[in-house]
């Protein structure tokens, strides 16, 4: 891994481009200090709070019907929830409510599909 992390260096370096060089990671602390040295800017991207969850689950299913209170859905059922695995939850629940030929989203049906990406993100995770 040193030898790798060393050609990026260096590749980093070298580069006389015009262009702009992102990098992205999920584990900040696997990463070696010197390659953060590299870049002009870090941006930390945290995990949503209750209120940003519920706002990004709102917009995802605006388009669909459901009759309770997305206030309800506990920061239990958020708990180590990325944007995009909330997103994901929902495009699931929508699939599951066409598949399913029902009529609207339930609580219970969004809950399932959020605690289902909890059970992926702590396989990954281990």
């Amino acid at each position: 891994m040193r030898r790798v992390l060393n050609s990026f260096l260096q590749f980093l370096e070298q580069d006389q481009s015009a262009s702009f060089i992102i990098a992205a990671t999920n584990n900040i602390h696997l990463l070696d200090q010197a390659l953060f040295r590299r870049f002009d800017d870090v941006l930390f991207y945290t995990l949503p709070n209750k209120q940003e969850a519920i706002e990004l689950i709102r917009n995802k299913l605006s388009t669909y019907k459901y009759k309770f209170s997305l206030e309800g859905i506990s920061e239990k059922d958020l708990r180590n929830l990325s944007h995009a695995e909330i997103a994901q939850a929902c495009d699931d629940t929508i699939k599951e409510v066409i598949l399913s030929d029902q009529k609207m989203i339930t609580k219970t049906l969004l809950t399932k599909m959020l605690k289902h990406r909890q059970e992926v993100y702590e396989v990954h995770n281990k």
